[in-house]
C-alpha cells in the first residue's frame, strides 16, 4: 500500500496534477487526495488551482462541473462509468414545460445533475448553500430539480416561496427508513442523529442535526456528545474517525454508493499514468452550464 501512495505522489509531481476527492470515495483514495470535501467545497477549490491536471475522485457530474469551471485544464475521471442516478431524474422537456406554466420561475438545479440540466437552469445549488441561494433569488416560484427530499427541506425553511417539486432522489439516502432510526435510538438512548437533507422527511424529523456532508463532519467534531448515527453515505466515516477517534459512529450497512466506490487507488494511479479517461465538454454546452454555476458561487459567497 505504501508503494502505491508513493507512486501517486511521484506521478502528481511528474504530471503537474492535483487530486480532488469527495468524502464518499474509498479511504485509500481520500488519503492520497490533495483536497477532500463535499460538492460545494470542491467546486470552489476547482477554480483556484494552479496545476494543469485535475484528477477528480468522484462521479461524473462533479468532474463535468470542474471542466466547465476550468476549460483550459485537463480533467480526468478515473472511472468514466462512475455516474449518479439522481443526476438524470428530470428531463429538459420537464423544465421547459414548467417555464411555460409559470412566468416568474427560477429553475434551481442541485449540482448533482447532468450538464444538460444545468444548461437549462438559472442557478445551481449544493446541500450546503441551497437555502442561502434560493433566499437570494427574486423569483417567487422555484422549480427545484432533481431531488425531491432536498427540495422539501429547503421549501420548509423558505415558506415565502412557492416550490414546484420534481420526483428525483438519491438511492443511497432515500432508502433510509424512520424505523431504522427509531431502532437505533432505542438501543442507544443518548445517540445523536445527524442526517443529510437528501434523506426522506420522516428520517429528518428524527434528526438532531440536518446538513451537508461537511456540516455533519463539523457538527460531530464540535459536539460534546460521543455517540452518533450518521444518515449519509458511509465514506464520510473516514474523516469522522480521523477527527474524532474517541467517538462512536453508526452507519447503515447499506448506505454505500456503488458509483463512488468505483474510484479506487489503482484507478487513480492508472488515471495519472495515462492522463485518461479525460472529461470533454463542447464549448457551447460549457458556456450554458457555466452560467448557473457562476451564479451559485456569486450568491453563496
Amino acid at each position: 500500500m505504501r508503494e502505491n501512495f508513493e507512486r501517486v505522489a511521484q506521478l502528481k509531481k511528474e504530471k503537474n496534477a492535483v487530486i480532488l476527492a469527495h468524502y464518499y470515495v474509498d479511504d485509500d483514495v481520500q488519503q492520497v487526495a490533495d483536497y477532500i470535501g463535499d460538492s460545494y467545497y470542491l467546486s470552489k477549490v476547482a477554480t483556484t488551482l494552479s496545476e494543469k491536471v485535475i484528477v477528480f475522485a468522484g462521479v461524473n457530474f462533479m468532474a463535468d462541473s470542474a471542466k466547465v469551471l476550468n476549460p483550459d485544464k485537463k480533467v480526468i475521471l478515473p472511472d468514466i462509468t462512475a455516474d449518479c442516478p439522481m443526476a438524470h431524474m428530470v428531463t429538459t422537456a420537464q423544465i421547459k414545460k414548467v417555464r411555460e406554466m409559470y412566468d416568474d420561475v427560477a429553475v434551481v438545479c442541485y449540482i448533482n445533475s447532468t450538464l444538460e440540466l444545468k444548461a437549462e437552469s438559472d442557478v445551481c445549488v449544493t446541500s450546503a448553500n441551497a437555502i442561502k441561494v434560493v433566499k437570494a433569488l427574486p423569483n417567487k416560484n422555484i422549480f427545484f430539480i432533481p431531488d425531491k427530499n432536498l427540495a422539501h427541506f429547503v421549501a420548509e425553511r423558505i415558506p415565502e416561496k412557492h416550490f414546484i417539486y420534481n420526483e428525483g432522489y438519491c438511492p443511497v439516502h432515500n432508502f433510509l427508513e424512520v424505523k431504522y432510526v427509531e431502532d437505533i435510538k432505542k438501543k442507544y438512548p443518548n445517540i445523536k442523529v445527524l442526517a443529510h437533507p437528501e434523506c426522506p422527511r420522516l428520517v429528518l424529523e428524527k434528526a438532531d442535526y440536518i446538513g451537508s456532508t461537511s456540516g455533519i463532519i463539523d457538527y460531530a467534531k464540535n459536539s460534546d456528545d460521543k455517540e452518533f448515527l450518521i444518515c449519509t453515505e458511509n465514506g464520510v466515516n473516514h474523516k469522522l474517525k480521523l477527527d474524532n477517534p474517541n467517538k462512536m459512529f453508526i452507519f447503515n450497512d447499506l448506505s454505500i454508493c456503488p458509483d463512488m466506490k468505483k474510484i479506487t487507488l489503482q484507478s487513480v494511479i492508472d488515471a495519472l499514468e495515462g492522463l485518461k479517461p479525460e472529461v470533454t465538454v463542447s464549448e457551447d454546452l460549457r458556456k450554458l452550464a457555466l452560467k448557473p454555476l457562476e451564479k451559485m458561487l456569486e450568491l453563496a459567497k
